[in-house]
């Protein structure tokens, strides 16, 4: 394989990256400022926002030069969906709620040429729209990204057959869908759900596969155990949750000064 995509290189290794999330919508701003702190990689929620096509476009341009990885979290499991990311630049795919071997290779099919896959070849940003056409459809399977996320009780106890399909490069967890699916929701932290993630991660190891985990709220603490845990392919917060602390932080400082000022 001629690898240059360093996100699913550092996936096949299971090495540890470290991405992302935006998802409050489609503003290039965004995009920039994070691939400028220095994220390895930026995934684009087109499943839970208002994300479409053209809106991921605006935001895979926006980080265009600026080193990090462009992913897109597809709305479904869905060849179309998937096929028109790529099209229009991503460099891997995020595919909800696998929960079945057979869903699985239907995702990589999606995003792999013949004869590996089923993806249509056109003329798109991705060969900078024909120009590249050749070079990118010869180099194109070995270089695009397929992370499935599991994210209920059926794929945790498929994960074995899951992980053994050819061209899944990951899986991602989605913990709150899953402490759905047990009858938990909201309750990430409840002695079920981490034993079905330390299975997954436990599963991810015997079949050399990289096991990902999305830390809504990214604290040193969580981060270490996430990394002590096991798992390679870790997004850190998103944008909303940033600008939710940040401006609370912000305004709660501010308001103990101001407190304080007028105590004296």
């Amino acid at each position: 394989m001629n690898i240059n995509n360093k996100i699913r290189k550092a996936l096949l290794n299971c090495e540890i990256t470290i991405g992302s999330w935006i998802q409050t919508g489609p503003y290039p701003a965004i995009a920039e400022i994070l691939a400028n702190a220095g994220y390895d990689w930026l995934g684009i929620d087109c499943e839970h926002s208002d994300i479409d096509v053209e809106g991921f476009t605006t935001l895979a341009r926006a980080m265009h030069g600026r080193g990090a990885v462009p992913f897109a979290r597809v709305r479904e499991n869905d060849t179309l969906a998937i096929r028109q990311m790529l099209d229009a630049g991503a460099q891997g795919i995020i595919v909800p709620l696998v929960n079945t071997a057979a869903e699985a290779k239907k995702a990589v099919a999606a995003a792999k040429y013949p004869p590996q896959g089923i993806r249509g070849f056109c003329f798109s940003r991705m060969n900078n729209y024909g120009m590249n056409f050749d070079d990118y459809a010869a180099k194109a399977n070995d270089n695009t990204a397929v992370v499935v996320m599991i994210e209920s009780k059926q794929a945790v106890e498929n994960i074995d057959s899951i992980l053994e399909v050819e061209g899944v490069d990951g899986v991602f967890i989605g913990p709150y869908d899953m402490s759905g699916s047990y009858g938990l929701t909201g309750q990430t932290d409840h002695p079920v759900i981490k034993e079905a993630c330390c299975s997954i991660v436990d599963a991810c190891a015997q079949h050399g596969k990289a096991a990902g985990l999305h830390l809504v709220y990214p604290t040193p603490e969580a981060i270490a155990k996430t990394i002590n845990d096991g798992f390679t392919f870790i997004a850190l917060g998103v944008d909303s949750v940033f600008l939710n602390q940040a401006s609370h932080t912000a305004l709660e400082s501010a308001r103990q000064t101001v407190a304080g000022i007028n105590k004296k």
